[in-house]
Parts: C-alpha cells; sequence; structure tokens
C-alpha cells in the first residue's frame, strides 16, 4: 500500500472514532429529552410467552421490528377471523408502540366492530361490554397517550355515531338504551342553568371538602356502608344510592334523607355529577356547555332560544369528541383525517335532526291477582325509542355553512362539492320535514333558502308541487329513518287537523302514513331495521304533538277533548299528558 492511501485511511479512522466519541456524549442528553418527552416504552409485556418477553428486552432498540412482525400476525388472525388472538398481540403492540395511533386504531375498532358481532345476537350485554371496551381503549387510553392525533379522536367520534347510533348492528338499541340510562343519573332534565353550574364545579375532593357540611357529609355516609370507604369508587356509589337505594345498606339512604333540602347535599350532588363527567366519562362540563350553546336545538317558534344537546344520545357525545379533536389537534394544515372529523360533526347533527329525541318507554306489567296495581318493569323490559327532533335544522345548517367556508378557503373543490351536495340534500330533507309535521310555513321558508343557494331546474317549481314530487320518491325508497320520521310527522299533522275539526284530511294523513307503514312493512323483514308497532308509533307521535310549543296550548286541549269524547282507549293513555299540560299552563298564568 503507498504511503498516501495509508496516509488517508489513518486520517479517516481518526475522523470516524472522534465522530462516533462526539456522538456518544450526546446520548445522555438525547435519552433525557425523549424521557422529557414521553417516547420511551418501558413496560413489561404482561402475559407474553417466554420468547417474546426475551426478544423484547435483548433487542431493545429492534423494538420496532418486533412490532412490525407482531403487526403482521395480528392482520393475518384478523383476516382469519381469529379476533381474540388479534387482540392479544395488539395488546403488546400498544406496550410496545403507545405512540403509534393506528395499533390503538386497529385495536379499538376491532373490539367494537369484529368481536362484539362474533358473539350471538341474543346475548346483547356481552355485544355491549365488548362495544364499551373499544370506545373505553380509545377515550381513556389511545388520547391519553397521543392526545393530538386527530384520527383517534375522529376513531372514537365514529364508534359513538356509527356503531352505537347507528342500525348496522343486531343489538343496536340495546347499545343506545345502555348509553341513555347510564347518563341519564348525571344529566336528567338538565336545563342551561345546570350546564353552567356544572361547568363552576370543583373538580377535586380537595376543593369540596374545604366546606365543613359537606366533609360531615361525607364522613357519616362512609360510615354507614362500606361502599363508601373507598375515596376512588365514592361518587360512583353515591350516584347508585341515589338510584338505587336497595343495594345499599338502609342507613345510607337515612343520611341523604336527613341532609335532604340543605346546601351541603346539593353542592356534593353538583360535584359528584361533575366529578363522575369528568373522571369517567372524561367529559369537560366547559365544553359541553359550549357544544349546546353552538349546537344544542333552537326554540321554533324564538330561535334566540336555544336548549341543551340530550347526552344520552350517541350522536352528542360523537359531536364531544369530534369537537375536541379538532380543537385540539386540527386547524393547522388541510389533511383527510381533519375533513372526515369535520364529516363527524355534520353527519351526527344530521343524525339528531333524524332521530334526536329519545323515548324511553317502560310499560306496566299487570299482576295476576284482580283489582292490583300495575308494577313497573324491570331494566330489561325498557324499550328506547329515537324520533325527530326538527329544532336540530338551524344547529345542522350553521355547522354546515361553516365547514363549506372552511374548505372553501383550503381551495379543495372536490370535498367543498362533496359538502354542498350534503347541504343541499339536508335542505330538501328538511323542507318535507317541515311540511309533514305542519310547520308549512317553516317548510317555505327553508324551500325558498334552498332555491337561493342552489339555483337549478329542479327546484324552480312551486312549493306545492315540490312537496308532492318528495311523496312519490320517498314511498318507493324508504330506509328505517326515513320511513319512521315520515310515519310519525304525518300523524303529527293528522292531530293537528283532527283538533282543528279539520277530518277529512286528519284521516286523509293518518291514511297515509299507515300505508307507508304497510308499505315499509312488505319490504323489509329484518329484526334489527323492523319498525315498531304501528299503534306505538301513533302514540309516540301524539306525545310529539303535545310537547310541541308550537302548537297553543288550547288546540291541544281541544284535541284532548275530542279523543275523550270519540278515542276513550286512546283516551286513558292521554291522563298524564293532559296533567303536564295543566301544571305548565298553571305556570304560564300570571300571578
Amino acid at each position: 500500500m503507498k504511503i498516501r492511501d495509508f496516509i488517508i485511511c489513518f486520517t479517516m479512522l481518526i475522523i470516524a472514532a472522534a465522530l462516533f466519541l462526539a456522538a456518544g456524549s450526546q446520548l445522555d442528553y438525547i435519552n433525557a429529552k425523549r424521557q422529557q418527552m414521553n417516547l420511551t416504552a418501558k413496560e413489561p409485556l404482561e402475559n407474553a410467552p417466554p420468547s417474546l418477553a426475551f426478544a423484547t428486552i435483548a433487542m431493545g432498540t429492534f423494538r420496532g421490528l418486533i412490532v412490525d412482525i407482531l403487526w403482521l400476525r395480528a392482520e393475518a388472525l384478523k383476516q382469519e377471523g381469529q379476533f381474540f388472538d388479534a387482540k392479544q398481540l395488539a395488546d403488546w403492540i400498544t406496550i410496545l408502540q403507545p405512540r403509534l395511533a393506528a395499533v390503538w386504531e386497529f385495536h379499538a375498532w376491532n373490539m367494537a366492530y369484529n368481536i362484539s358481532v362474533a358473539i350471538p345476537a341474543n346475548q346483547p350485554e356481552q355485544r355491549w361490554k365488548w362495544v364499551k371496551n373499544g370506545y373505553e381503549l380509545l377515550r381513556d387510553k389511545g388520547i391519553q397517550t397521543n392526545p393530538e392525533s386527530i384520527r383517534l379522536y375522529r376513531e372514537l367520534s365514529r364508534i359513538f355515531l356509527h356503531k352505537i347510533g347507528g342500525i348496522t348492528d343486531d343489538a343496536h338499541k340495546y347499545y343506545k338504551l345502555q348509553l341513555a340510562m347510564a347518563m341519564q343519573p348525571l344529566l336528567a332534565n338538565a336545563d342551561n342553568k345546570f350546564f353552567e353550574k356544572l361547568a363552576n364545579a370543583p373538580k377535586t375532593w380537595d376543593e369540596i371538602l374545604t366546606q365543613k357540611q359537606i366533609k360531615q357529609f361525607v364522613k357519616d355516609l362512609a360510615a354507614t356502608d362500606p361502599a363508601f370507604a373507598n375515596r376512588d369508587r365514592f361518587v360512583e356509589n353515591y350516584i347508585s344510592l341515589r338510584q338505587n337505594p336497595a343495594r345499599f345498606e338502609s342507613e345510607a339512604f337515612d343520611v341523604i334523607d336527613d341532609y335532604r333540602r340543605t346546601d351541603a347535599l346539593k353542592k356534593f350532588d353538583l360535584f359528584a355529577k361533575a366529578f363522575q363527567l369528568r373522571s369517567h366519562w372524561k367529559l369537560e362540563p366547559r365544553l359541553m356547555k359550549r357544544l349546546n350553546e353552538t349546537y344544542g336545538p333552537i326554540n321554533i317558534t324564538d330561535p334566540n332560544q336555544r336548549f341543551p344537546l340530550d347526552w344520552r344520545h350517541p350522536d352528542t357525545h360523537a359531536i364531544y369528541w369530534a369537537v375536541r379533536g379538532l380543537e385540539i389537534a386540527g386547524g393547522r394544515d388541510f389533511s383527510i383525517d381533519e375533513t372526515n372529523t369535520d364529516r363527524m360533526v355534520a353527519h351526527s347533527l344530521q343524525d339528531l335532526f333524524r332521530s334526536g329525541k329519545i323515548y324511553i318507554y317502560s310499560p306496566l306489567r299487570k299482576t295476576s291477582e284482580e283489582n292490583s296495581k300495575p308494577e313497573k318493569t324491570n331494566f330489561e323490559d325498557k324499550q328506547i325509542f329515537l324520533r325527530p327532533d326538527l329544532r336540530m335544522f338551524d344547529s345542522y345548517n350553521k355547522a354546515m355553512t361553516a365547514q363549506l367556508e372552511k374548505y372553501k378557503k383550503f381551495s379543495k373543490q372536490s370535498i367543498y362539492r362533496t359538502f354542498q351536495i350534503a347541504h343541499r340534500n339536508m335542505f330538501i330533507n328538511a323542507a318535507f320535514s317541515f311540511y309533514q309535521a305542519g310547520h308549512i310555513h317553516q317548510a317555505r321558508k327553508i324551500y325558498n333558502q334552498l332555491r337561493k343557494l342552489y339555483p337549478g331546474d329542479e327546484f324552480k317549481i312551486p312549493f306545492v308541487v315540490f312537496i308532492k314530487n318528495r311523496f312519490r320518491g320517498e314511498i318507493q325508497s324508504l330506509g328505517i329513518d326515513d320511513a319512521r320520521e315520515m310515519i310519525q310527522l304525518m300523524l303529527r299533522e293528522s292531530y293537528f287537523r283532527y283538533a282543528m275539526r279539520d277530518d277529512d284530511i286528519a284521516a286523509a294523513r293518518e291514511n297515509m302514513a299507515e300505508e307507508i307503514y304497510n308499505t315499509y312493512k312488505s319490504i323489509y323483514h329484518e329484526k334489527r331495521i323492523e319498525l315498531p308497532t304501528f299503534e306505538l308509533l301513533r302514540y309516540l307521535a301524539l306525545g310529539d304533538f303535545f310537547s310541541d310549543p308550537t302548537y297553543p296550548t288550547t288546540l291541544r286541549e281541544k284535541l284532548i277533548a275530542r279523543i275523550k269524547l270519540e278515542k276513550p282507549d286512546l283516551a286513558e293513555k292521554l291522563k298524564q299528558i293532559e296533567r303536564n299540560m295543566i301544571k305548565q299552563k298553571q305556570n304560564q298564568t300570571p300571578k
């Protein structure tokens, strides 16, 4: 070797050694930064085969290679239908690579969609367990580890919107009922003032226990039952005690009675509900309040008044997580994940318009003894029904208008166009829905807006012709939401006409509703998309009519009078509604 080549090689070796030393000197600093930024994942695998545990420790920085192998294997198991085995591998992957959002997304989707439906439909409680596992994994672990991953917020929103709020699963009604009954103790009959109080409620035990009377109340309750000895479960058990005292020692409810109507109990009750929302449901009351103010249903007779969203509804939860994701991880640059998250908000608001009112039906069970009072059914006997909420149209329209402006600025014409089509179609459906419900003035107003926003030959026709054409088209292509919505709105119009003694039109509307019902029943026979009985739909529509403030109280009284005289069987069901109306009228009478 020439002396010149030897000198060059020797010099390169010295330089390489120097670079290695320099890099090594930075290792401690880099590791410290990784630890500080929570980019390390050192948790040991639990229940892993010895070979996997050994490989994880031994290979160290080759952890990514192990993840790739496990990921391929999990995907293969999923394709083979071995969902439980795929779940176990996904558990290990989330431990090895907690920052990989796709793993959390896959894991949650696998549990909520694949494993749940692998369980027979006659075991809805087991199916619900896996659906819950799916959304809780994302909500409690995935998002906590990856707070700026918008795709995790979108996926969580999608589970509430599609899996729980949709009708693709045979057990979807059971899911809706479970969610509604879980939220009801926390937010039953909550108005805007209540959400204001929730937002300002103390967040921690230290804050609430600064008040002596509340501290004494907690101490007194803890002395009655071991269930209240554990501070971590105290709030959960307190809420359960208020709903079902029989689960606890009788002395526990005696404490509630002793403190009834005191400021201490009122303040603790408010704290408990806010605490449960924050700790268990991961819902921040301040954001809930803001969403009520932004997306809540409006009073049709007074557009300046907005009511709270119904937080028993899965679509409301879908809106919450989509908006939270957009606020935390969106708005920087355009991404398809952000677009899909925007769609979650729009679709949820549209669904709330079509089926946003929740009615939980508890049929009375007759006893075997004569002349005995009927008993309430068990929880398992309850049924849930979703009905249209026309008050949501304004919220949908404002949200979609904002999204159209957003994507117009992004200069994304294809996306902008798809949003326009959705907006236009919603206007068409809304005009028809308001007409069916008897709000003809509002329907005409929406149709005129439609003609102005989306001018075209199909909207040059008069409003009456547009409605007739819509009727023909709807009857020929009915889905369950269309059918239920059309039938109930048609029946509401029938009750309005009946109250006005326009009997011919009233009968025509009811006959048309029954014709739509029979048409749907003749086409669809699957249990998961089966309509309730026509008699029950008639009763639900009647309840809608009486709760609609657009109709004067005197008109509703006239309807009750006619029903009492001409339809005594139905009148029996209206006694409770009538009592509520009398109470409402008394409250409206000036003192």
